[in-house]
């Protein structure tokens, strides 16, 4: 057996199979470039699902982290540390937001998130004990916890994991009349991806966001935008939501915003909205720790100049004109996305998301299928206009082969 395969068998092995993965081993990683125990390079055209948007090993992040790692790592929130402060102002500001609540992971954000919007609508709107509830899309990922699974459509992602968190109200995706028709007296929020990732890179109808943002205004619903995925550059603007000129109540942010280094996650909001937490009543060990908001300070340093929000958007057109002439071989069914950022769907001729992405291992390019037809493309924002070319050439060789 090859490295590759013992190293694979004793995963498969030893751990819980909740993943699929592709038959990569990695063992070093640099930029957009990661190579694997058997010393083969592949160009990472998924950056971590985002994580990685500035690259692997970015070394002004490695830097800051290797800095703090000499100083202090946690001290729990217990007790205040010298880098908390100004995570928190820094990042409040680059949301043009007030207060941050941090977490670790995006999925601990994200029921942050609901919690938030309840105790709000209980303190702040005046909604009747136990009777808040909170719209959401179709075709959502917001996670994978007992509670965000229970307004998932996805079966693979529900199926045998109930009884389900009650409180949740979904509604199709892009669809303004239905949103309109949920929104009640006890409604507190609206949860939404700006474009919906795991489903595909989904983008809405032109106007649905602004038409949210307004209605959940007449109602007075607070506006929850979920930016883990499109956030922080990914789109070629910090936030997915600007693309329309929409500012929501809160953002949930998480992946990018840790650099690749370490998990880093936080919902931004007002003093109104986040304001209604008192000591006690929510919390996480690790959230806003020393090392998660030194790495996470560089990332919104990073994220001021512009120089990446910039990037991903003019190469984001550079590979939307090339995924464009996809269709029209046939092989592709339909092309969507943003700035650097595309789902792929593959003609059912062609063969499947994952038989494309295994062909395209063998071409030394990595990306990830998703719901069966569909190839999601989301490179690092550092990686070089010659080597998206090259990924991209291997993507139209696959299909043509």
């Amino acid at each position: 057996m090859t490295t590759t395969e013992t190293l694979i068998a004793a995963a498969d092995a030893h751990s819980a199979h909740t993943y699929h993965p592709l038959p990569v081993v990695v063992a070093s990683a640099d930029g957009a470039w990661m190579t694997d125990v058997e010393g083969r390079r592949y160009l990472d055209l998924l950056a971590g699902y985002s994580a990685l948007n500035f690259g692997h090993r970015n070394q002004r992040l490695i830097e800051a982290a290797k800095a703090q790692l000499d100083r202090v790592t946690l001290t729990s929130r217990a007790f205040l540390h010298d880098r908390f402060a100004a995570f928190c102002r820094e990042l409040a500001e680059l949301c043009g937001m007030e207060m941050v609540l941090p977490m670790n992971t995006g999925v601990e954000a994200v029921e942050s998130a609901v919690k938030t919007a309840r105790k709000w609508g209980y303190r702040v709107k005046g909604v009747p004990a136990e009777m808040a509830k909170v719209v959401v899309a179709g075709g959502n990922f917001h996670g994978r916890t007992t509670t965000v699974i229970s307004f998932s459509t996805d079966p693979e992602a529900r199926a045998d994991f109930g009884p389900y968190t009650p409180g949740f109200q979904i509604v199709p995706y892009g669809d303004l009349t239905a949103m309109r028709e949920a929104l009640t007296e006890n409604t507190v929020a609206v949860l939404l991806e700006p474009i919906q990732g795991e489903n595909g890179v989904i983008v809405p109808p032109a106007g649905y966001l602004p038409a949210v943002r307004e209605l959940t205004r007449e109602r007075n619903v607070l506006f929850v935008a979920d930016e883990i995925q499109s956030g922080l550059g990914r789109t070629g603007r910090t936030f997915a939501c600007e693309h329309e000129g929409v500012v929501p109540d809160m953002y949930v942010l998480g992946k990018a915003l840790g650099g690749g280094i370490v998990p880093v996650s936080a919902v931004v909001s007002s003093a109104e909205v986040l304001g209604v937490f008192r000591p006690g009543e929510h919390g996480s060990t690790f959230g806003g720790n020393p090392l998660a908001c030194a790495v996470a300070l560089e990332v919104i340093a990073m994220l001021r100049t512009g120089e990446f929000q910039s990037r991903a958007a003019l190469l984001g057109e550079r590979m939307h004109r090339a995924l464009a002439a996809l269709p029209a071989t046939g092989t592709v069914t339909a092309v969507r996305g943003r700035g650097l950022w595309a789902g792929v769907d593959i003609a059912p001729r062609v063969g499947t998301g994952r038989q494309v992405s295994e062909r395209l291992v063998d071409r030394g390019v990595l990306v990830k299928d998703t719901h069966g037809h569909t190839v999601r493309i989301a490179p690092p924002l550092v990686i070089g206009e010659e080597d998206l070319d090259w990924g991209l050439e291997q993507l139209r060789a696959v299909l043509a082969g």
